[in-house]
């Protein structure tokens, strides 16, 4: 994969806009048409004609065709979110009367996704440890037509072995797929495996400055033009102009940003195993990890977010500790510039939307940023003397 070309020069056709380095936002809702037997051509395909940027917009489809590119896909739609990715995935694959298989910990919204919606519409979801490859094929019944992966997970990292779901789904004719958020591309390509989609929240280290909110779903064209017909078109959860502007911003710099975090992430995962306070480490690069030669397998490149698990007498003491840092901010989400940190279980929101027994409540997720090493870890021996 060439990293360079893809993020600097695919998809841009600068004779087209004067030359200009940067691709210009090309903000107009409706294209016009030179007569009404060009109309008709271009209505007939609004997949790969310009009508209505609903559809298809210049600007937004350079990054398309870059992540398309860079997850080894043939093609990529564009979200305003990564949930609104997700949704289309799973809506494009099930009718009433069919199953989800979906990991037992997955994104909160997914979750809520599966639980509520689909079920209202006549979809059954099941919720499965998926470790173990075994597992997920006993699991498996006549209605299931969708097995939804996260590998990682944002909350404990529990990974899944991609290629053998994918081998034991095919053989059955079952669609498959995975959010990718946490891996990017650059660590992980599920499609390579034998996966059939791979989403993003690309809000998340595909932008990595904390001013987008993103999704993308790339797979075969195929597939690709099932979603545009269906739940991409007629729900319209698209992605705008400007803020595709923005995640091609981001994108220049992902490689160089993926280094510095991953960087910085040892060194304070260093600290962390030296403070009696932190009973636990997981970090799927850690060697406690339980799925360590998975990771070493499947997981080519280490990011910025992990969660640790604090010796605490109650829910006050795990507080304390977040509230007394200084140079990570309080925030859900992750992959930005910046560092943040999640007291998972102890939100009474987040529990809302899970199972509040599937995560410790002295769980803590930390999202290493920009910042140095040194400063992050000193930030982290003074809150951790608060407990």
């Amino acid at each position: 994969m060439d990293l360079s070309y893809i993020l600097n020069h695919l998809g841009e056709d600068r004779a087209r806009y004067f030359d200009a380095v940067i691709p210009p936002i090309v903000q107009s809702a409706i294209f016009a048409h030179p007569d009404v037997a060009t109309m008709r051509l271009r209505m007939a395909d609004e997949f790969a004609e310009h009508v209505y940027t609903r559809g298809l917009n210049p600007t937004v489809e350079i990054v398309a065709r870059k992540l398309a590119a860079l997850e080894g896909g043939e093609s990529c739609l564009m979200f305003g979110s990564g949930v609104a990715a997700v949704a289309a995935g799973v809506l494009a694959s099930v009718s009433a009367g069919d199953e989800v298989l979906c990991v037992d910990k997955p994104y909160a919204w997914t979750s809520q996704l599966l639980r509520k919606l689909l079920s209202r519409l006549g979809v059954r979801s099941r919720f499965i440890d998926a470790r173990a490859t075994g597992d997920v094929a006993a699991a498996i019944s006549d209605a299931t037509r969708l097995i939804l992966l996260e590998s990682p997970n944002s909350l404990t990292f529990e990974q899944q072995d991609l290629a053998a779901i994918a081998t034991l789904a095919r053989a059955r004719g079952i669609r498959t797929m995975v959010d990718n958020s946490y891996a990017t591309p650059l660590g992980q390509q599920p499609l390579e495996l034998g996966i059939d989609l791979v989403a993003h929240s690309a809000t998340k280290y595909l932008n990595g400055h904390s001013d987008v909110l993103a999704g993308c779903l790339i797979g075969s064209e195929a597939l690709m033009r099932q979603v545009f017909q269906g739940p991409y078109m007629t729900l319209g959860a698209i992605l705008s102009p400007h803020d595709a502007w923005l995640l091609l911003r981001g994108l220049r710099t992902l490689p160089a940003r993926m280094r510095q975090i991953a960087e910085t992430t040892q060194q304070v995962i260093a600290f962390l195993e030296t403070q009696p306070r932190v009973t636990r480490i997981h970090y799927p690069q850690h060697s406690s990890h339980p799925q360590w030669q998975l990771t070493a397998s499947q997981l080519r490149h280490a990011n910025g977010l992990l969660s640790i698990e604090l010796e605490v007498p109650d829910i006050a003491a795990v507080d304390r500790f977040v509230d007394g840092l200084q140079r990570f901010l309080i925030a859900a989400s992750w992959g930005g510039y910046e560092s943040l940190v999640f007291p998972v279980a102890g939100v009474r929101e987040w529990r809302s939307l899970n199972d509040p027994a599937s995560v410790p409540l002295n769980l803590v997720r930390l999202s290493i940023g920009l910042e140095s090493a040194d400063v992050l870890t000193a930030d982290l021996a003074q809150a951790l003397a608060r407990i």
